[in-house]
């Protein structure tokens, strides 16, 4: 391996991206740039839930409530 290779590896900058995205299931990371340097990292995180379809007999009900 290059002294390069070894250098990014090491960068705290690249663990600190690494480490944003271990766990990230559903989301977004956003890095910034300012004059070819990293100078922020935001990481947004989305948490999703099944669909749960409602039985017809709650589904009524519940507009009937909603259009009152």
């Amino acid at each position: 391996m290059s002294q390069t290779n070894v250098h990014w590896i090491n960068d705290p900058r690249i663990e600190t991206i690494l480490k944003a995205l271990e766990g990230l299931e559903y989301g977004s990371l956003q890095i910034t740039v300012h004059e070819s340097q990293i100078t922020q990292i935001d990481r947004t995180e989305k948490k999703r839930f099944p669909l749960e379809r409602m039985q017809p007999s709650k589904q009524t009900s519940l507009s009937r409530r909603n259009h009152k």
